[in-house]
């Protein structure tokens, strides 16, 4: 019994002094920086200083997004005299009633109280011109958009996160809110055991670090020709819904993006909300015939065809209970692969789509790209995913050789043709060509080079082929005259309720040109066109009506 009594009094202590060490270790190590935040503040006020957002502007330096002056008006409650008095000098400048002013100021603890956020120039001259000593100013800019809706998609949005915070949604302004956003600054007053500040105590200003500014690839003059053909082409047309999208084929930079509905990002509350979605990069659709040059390629790649390489046309093709059948309905006989692309044979597709075989054909479809997404520098990007390797029948792996059953997003479509138009390379697509810091340096967004898709020789064969689909296919009419163009139109009826409606389609052309020193690749789609079904009789036209302004613009002369 004696011998037990120190040693519980020994354990007692240990047990004592561990618990002072792990209290001791919770406090300095654990715990230390919550506890030292609330002992600043217990002595400091803090308030936050925003930064101004990044600027955005195209390859020639023309603004295309910047920041209005505007500022916060706020009062400092403590140090008015009369707040009734204050309320009706300063209520009905800024728009609010005299009680509610009141309201905002009637509390002497309080050291600011927001009155107007992102007031304009002319409200805070007005203020200043009453000489009131309890009115503050900070900057506090507005987001503008010179341009209106141009480029709305890509640009996309500055709104309000759940806390009131400034925050980018959609295109460039979602994809790089940190970037353009900045780093907020902090004015840090010390209070006393009241919490009121201290006019003589301590006082901290960080001045902000503004938003960097982006630097397009695209130029705000091709943007216009872009948007203005686009929107003549769709009345012209009566089509629903249109897009454009075009690329640099040799780096993957966007040269411009437009689609049509769209919205004002100055005022995007006013549009509905399915509107602010890119259709460019999240809209799927069927390809149809625009598909074919790349599954004509992926042959010619694996060497099982050439462009002399002949099939028989003579009629419909059978699986299983189905019949694939010319768009037309029209056969002709024994033709080159070259031919069928002139054609725009489906019947002929399916004879190279039997000539690659499963593994190849879907091999080829994820080569290019389709069932990932493109990971374009813009926020709201998707991608359809495709079946899974076992679940192609063999009438699916036939129908997609010509676009139908598949889903792709328009820029994963013109980023595989580009690779027609470079060599063979798969280039990730970018908006943005660099990014500028405010202390001067730059930060190239270099050229991706995602895979090799085809071997160069069978994308210059390939190219050659669409060539002659232009020359002698059924848009040849509204092509430039002198002008090598490659490209292939597309016609694809858009599936509804599980099956396709023969009165609605997508109509789309896709090309490059100058063939032989390829400047822009570009894709044109329309929604439903009212005066014709046919994208040889729509988009091509349209297609070609840009390219014109192009060749102008760029100083591209017929060979």
């Amino acid at each position: 019994m004696s011998t037990s009594r120190p040693s519980i009094i020994y354990s007692a202590i240990l047990v004592g002094f561990l618990g002072v060490t792990l209290r001791l270790f919770y406090w300095q190590v654990i715990a230390s920086d919550r506890l030292q935040t609330e002992a600043s503040a217990q002595h400091f006020i803090e308030f936050t200083l925003p930064a101004a957002r990044g600027t955005i502007v195209d390859r020639e330096d023309n603004q295309i997004v910047v920041n209005k002056p505007a500022y916060l008006v706020f009062a400092e409650p403590r140090v008015i005299p009369d707040p009734t008095e204050f309320a009706k000098l300063v209520a009905p400048i800024i728009g609010q009633e005299e009680s509610v002013v009141l309201q905002s100021v009637s509390d002497p603890k309080s050291v600011w109280a927001p009155l107007v956020h992102r007031a304009d120039g002319n409200m805070v001259e007005a203020l200043k011109k009453l000489n009131v000593s309890s009115l503050g100013f900070e900057k506090e800019p507005l987001r503008m958009y010179p341009e209106a809706s141009t480029a709305a998609h890509m640009l996309g949005f500055v709104g309000s996160d759940v806390n009131g915070t400034d925050r980018g949604y959609f295109g460039l302004e979602g994809f790089y809110d940190r970037q353009l956003r900045g780093v907020s600054g902090k004015l840090r007053l010390e209070k006393d055991a009241k919490g009121a500040p201290i006019l003589i105590g301590e006082q901290q200003r960080v001045e902000p670090e503004n938003g960097r500014t982006l630097v397009l690839w695209s130029e705000k003059a091709v943007q216009e020709i872009v948007e203005r053909r686009l929107k003549e082409g769709m009345e012209k047309y009566g089509a629903k819904e249109g897009s454009v999208v075009v690329l640099d084929p040799k780096t993957g930079g966007v040269l411009a993006m437009a689609s049509f509905p769209n919205y004002d990002p100055s005022n995007f509350a006013a549009f509905p909300k399915e509107l602010y979605i890119n259709p460019v990069v999240a809209g799927s659709y069927e390809p149809g015939s625009t598909f074919k040059s790349l599954v004509m390629a992926a042959a010619i790649h694996d060497k099982l065809i050439t462009p002399q390489t002949m099939m028989d046309e003579s009629g419909p093709v059978e699986s299983g209970p189905y019949f694939i059948r010319t768009w037309n309905n029209e056969y002709h006989g024994t033709i080159s692969m070259t031919q069928v692309l002139e054609y725009s044979s489906n019947v002929g597709m399916v004879f190279v789509a039997k000539k690659l075989g499963h593994d190849r054909l879907l091999s080829a479809i994820k080569r290019f790209g389709f069932g990932k997404p493109t990971n374009i520098d813009l926020e709201d990007e998707s991608s359809p995913t495709l079946r899974d390797d076992n679940a192609w029948a063999e009438v699916d792996e036939l129908t997609a050789s010509f676009g139908q059953g598949i889903a792709v997003t328009p820029i994963q479509m013109v980023t595989a043709v580009a690779a027609l138009a470079n060599g063979g390379k798969l280039m990730q697509p970018h908006v943005v060509k660099e990014i500028r810091e405010g202390s001067g340096r730059v930060i190239a967004v270099k050229p991706k080079v995602v895979r090799q898709v085809v071997s160069p020789e069978a994308a210059r064969i390939t190219a050659e082929m669409m060539v002659e689909a232009v020359d002698k296919g059924e848009a040849k009419w509204a092509k430039p005259v002198g002008y090598r163009i490659a490209g292939k139109t597309g016609t694809a009826q858009i599936p509804v309720a599980g099956h396709y409606d023969e009165t609605k389609t997508i109509a789309s052309f896709v090309g490059f040109a100058p063939v032989d020193d390829p400047k822009f690749v570009m894709l044109v789609t329309l929604r439903e066109p009212q005066s014709s079904q046919w994208g040889s009789e729509t988009a091509a036209p349209l297609f070609f009506t840009i390219a014109r302004e192009f060749f102008t613009y760029y100083g591209i002369g017929p060979r």
